[in-house]
């Protein structure tokens, strides 16, 4: 039992936006299975921190650079990549709602983000031919909700297709990538969307997140995940025991995809 509680024991991870959420729950995740976990944000949590902390804007091109520099001075390069960072603030009701402005900001938080991090430490892992890198995508990303949240669901596509397309070039190095798409999960940020949504369709929350659950064509298990459910799904696929899963995109979402 001590062996599999501290799999990841002697390795290093990163996890973005890792300070609340389903970050917090992935990072305290790993830590419990024996890594040294640093976490980026914007901002330290105001609650007391359990991981290593980088402040960084990951929106901001210029400070990946500063962040990585820190990251592999203080702690090496690491074994686990989590890029988990991700949102949107775009106003829901269409593709005609949303302005340019609403695309570049949801564009460069929810793909470049994640596209430019893995350039500098992908690199890295390279060189040393081992690592597992996770992206933490959406079930939005499989199915459409126009009216909630349009542009966010077509990054996030993209995403899909840009882990797939990078797990292909960099497995002949050791290295795995795949992705997590989870469902509606019972966050701080999620209940803030819900109410944002709610007010845009005169709903109560609770209506509101009927709907959105309808638009998925229904949730077989009636209930949102806990975030502690998306970390233990990433918790395994950067154990020893996934070691040939890579490319893959792994729905952790209460049954609800509708597809075989």
């Amino acid at each position: 039992m001590e062996r599999m509680t501290q799999e990841l024991s002697g390795k290093t991870a990163l996890v973005t936006g890792g300070t609340k959420g389903i970050g917090k729950a992935i990072a305290d995740k790993l830590a419990a299975s024996g890594a040294t976990v640093v976490v980026t944000a914007r901002k330290p949590s105001e609650e007391k921190m359990a991981h290593h902390f980088i402040a960084a804007d990951l929106t901001d091109s210029g400070t990946i650079a500063d962040l990585t520099k820190t990251l592999i001075d203080k702690y090496g390069t690491p074994d686990i990549l989590i890029n988990n960072v991700g949102g949107t603030s775009s106003p829901a009701g269409g593709f005609q709602m949303l302005s340019n402005e609403d695309w570049n900001r949801d564009i460069e938080l929810n793909l470049l983000a994640s596209i430019r991090l893995d350039k500098a430490i992908v690199s890295k892992m390279i060189e040393r031919k081992s690592g597992a890198v996770i992206h933490i995508s959406s079930l939005n990303g499989k199915i459409p909700l126009y009216q909630s949240n349009f542009s966010y669901g077509v990054i996030k596509s993209a995403l899909n297709a840009y882990s797939k397309t990078l797990a292909n070039e960099v497995a002949k190095y050791g290295i795995r990538v795949n992705t997590v798409s989870p469902g509606m999960v019972r966050t701080t940020a999620m209940e803030t969307f819900l109410e944002s949504y709610a007010q845009s369709i005169d709903k109560t929350v609770s209506e509101a997140a009927q709907q959105i659950m309808d638009g998925l064509g229904g949730v077989p298990m009636n209930r949102l995940a806990e975030p502690g459910e998306i970390a233990n799904m990433v918790a395994f696929l950067v154990s020893d025991g996934a070691g040939y899963i890579t490319g893959a995109n792994m729905l952790v979402d209460g049954g609800t995809y509708p597809a075989v």
